[in-house]
């Protein structure tokens, strides 16, 4: 859920709390905690071209279309048909509203030339004229632009100030909510007769200030009589369909919620040396480095991961036109039209000095919230120190992180270092703001140029402490190791020698372990060789005895056999026999 920031906490309501009508005015709503005094009548001055007619008008259309409150424009320097064609560029559609009485307008001439001052002068007419447009489309808004021509024609101050008296008090008596516009006072006035401000309930200042050539709206809430608002001053935009747009973002403090989850960075190698998971989400990554670095390329390398996982990324360039940016990153492997197409990224471009830097705030704000993406890249912030000062430029980045961080969104800002300058230290002074800072820079050796990597600090989370190279090819970014030689940090070529070296040793040691295996395996089937050809021998003379002892066996059977057929022959008695063989065999 995107939050709005910056606006003050709305009033407990105790039954006697000031009423309020919204005033359809976004942002407006949030930083007066709740919109205009109702019943009640509310200044707003500013100078020429600062939007205050179109602010009375749209606080009178949103009125009538989207609240059920008509309204009345009595306007003293425009016809009728005059405000219809300046307003419908704005998407108001005024001849409906007119022809369905829920717009009504009244122009009254007033010509300085044809006022000839004869007696006493009040705004009684006024007053009729205005009771009847009102009734007669039962309106509870009312509009009057501008006051001071009402009185361009007066030069007694007493009677301007008391009828200007008796004009705000007659509105408040008839019970509508009431914008009367103003023109700025000279010197520290706020108003042109110095009294406007102190009748009215309300009093909102527009400013319109050109500073170098670039300017910038801005809105401030001067008094509120019964109601806390916010005081800050508020960028504001004139857009094409919302009308007048303020974007109420300040300085938030630090209580926003910080998330566990990590985000891929779109480098395999970058997340492991973030702790093998990436950044946190919600996090503020400032990668930093001289130009040529690549801080586009990992830029868009986390805007290209965040997408493919089917998130929402939002990009703003201010030095290459989206077109640009397209072309380039196809060089590098990345194919960004598909993202674009299925609406998951989106390119802002513009020139730093196309606007202010509040300006500049207020639209990238807008587009985030229209957007709604989950992360935003900026490029380069570097840039918006060209339209104002370092102060300024980083008070509207704190602004902008500040509001990221309270809506989760993971902000990747790129910051362009100078060549010889200190790398570490960014030109805006806003590394203290980031949670990462990821540096790239030239290492030079061997006559070469290549980029390394470092990650000066990861809130949160172990990061690596090592130096990676970069290497940009056309499938993407990749790190590599770099390695230590007796001149330092190997890059580039000298670092492909030492890896050639390092594999050509890999190599030759396979090749001794090839070989000495080979012999190993030889050594053994000789061995086993032997072996078998003993066991065979020993087989032969253990055949040999076998026989032996058979042959043997066989020779005392057959002498057994033959003795007992000589004793069968000699009719011998068999024991005596054999007890004479046995006597003959001991006297033998």
């Amino acid at each position: 859920m995107h939050q709005v920031a910056g606006t003050p906490a709305p009033s407990v309501n105790t039954g006697f709390a000031l009423e309020k009508v919204p005033s359809g005015i976004e942002g407006l709503d949030g930083i007066t905690a709740g919109g205009l005094p109702k019943g009640r009548p509310t200044l707003v001055v500013g100078k020429a071209g600062s939007g205050k007619t179109l602010f009375a008008m749209q606080f009178l259309v949103s009125g009538a279309t989207r609240y059920n409150e008509p309204g009345v424009f009595v306007s003293f320097e425009e016809t009728a048909e005059d405000l219809i064609k300046n307003v419908h560029s704005l998407g108001f559609d005024l001849p409906r509203l007119l022809e369905e009485e829920k717009i009504a307008i009244d122009y009254v001439r007033i010509e300085k030339s044809e006022i000839e001052e004869t007696g006493e002068y009040d705004l009684d007419g006024l007053f009729i004229r205005l009771a009847y447009a009102i009734d007669s489309i039962g309106a509870k808004r009312v509009a009057l632009d501008t006051i001071e021509v009402l009185f361009s024609g007066l030069s007694n101050e007493g009677i301007i100030r008391a009828e200007l008296r008796r004009l705000f008090s007659w509105l408040k008596e008839k019970g509508v909510t009431a914008v009367i516009t103003g023109e700025s006072g000279r010197g520290d006035s706020l108003t042109r007769h110095g009294l406007e401000e102190y009748v009215s309930d309300a009093v909102i200042l527009l400013d319109h200030r050109v500073t170098n050539q670039i300017s910038t709206r801005r809105l401030r809430i001067v008094k509120y009589r019964g109601s806390t608002h916010g005081t800050n001053e508020y960028p504001f935009l004139i857009t094409g369909n919302e009308g007048l747009v303020i974007m109420p973002i300040t300085a938030l403090g630090l209580e926003h919620e910080a998330p566990k989850e990590r985000v891929s960075t779109g480098i395999e190698r970058l997340d492991a040396m973030l702790g093998g998971k990436g950044y946190y989400r919600g996090s503020s990554v400032l990668v930093s480095g001289t130009p040529g670095t690549g801080k586009t390329s990992l830029a868009v390398t986390f805007a290209d991961a965040i997408c493919r996982r089917g998130e929402r990324c939002l990009y703003f360039a201010f030095e290459e036109s989206s077109s640009q940016i397209v072309r380039n990153m196809r060089s590098i492997g990345i194919d960004l039209v598909p993202l674009i197409d299925a609406g998951l990224l989106a390119i802002h471009s513009s020139r730093p000095t196309a606007y202010g830097l509040e300006t500049h705030l207020a639209a990238m704000l807008r587009e985030v919230q229209v957007f709604r993406p989950d992360a935003v890249v900026v490029d380069p912030i570097s840039n918006l120190i060209s339209v104002s000062t370092e102060v300024d430029s980083k008070a509207m980045l704190i602004r902008f992180v500040d509001y990221l961080k309270i809506n989760q969104i993971t902000g990747i800002f790129t910051d362009l270092t100078t060549q010889g300058g200190h790398l570490e230290q960014t030109n805006i002074g806003i590394s203290s703001l980031m949670d990462t800072w990821i540096l790239l820079k030239f290492i030079e050796s061997g006559g070469e140029r290549n980029r390394g990597l470092y990650v000066l600090k990861s809130r949160g989370m172990a990061h690596s402490n090592q130096i990676r190279e970069v290497i940009i090819t056309d499938q993407g970014i990749d790190l590599a190791d770099v390695y230590l030689g007796p001149g330092g940090v190997l890059t580039g070529s000298a670092r492909y020698v030492m890896e050639m070296e390092e594999e050509a040793e890999i190599r030759a040691r396979e090749d001794e372990l090839r070989a000495r295996r080979i012999e190993a395996e030889r050594e053994q089937r000789v061995l086993e060789a032997r072996i078998a050809a003993l066991q065979a021998e020993h087989q032969g003379v253990q055949t040999e005895f076998d026989r032996f002892a058979r042959e043997l066996e066989r020779k005392k059977e057959a002498r057994s056999e033959e003795r007992g057929h000589l004793a069968r022959m000699r009719k011998a008695d068999t024991a005596a026999g054999n007890t004479r063989r046995e006597e003959g065999g001991k006297d033998e």
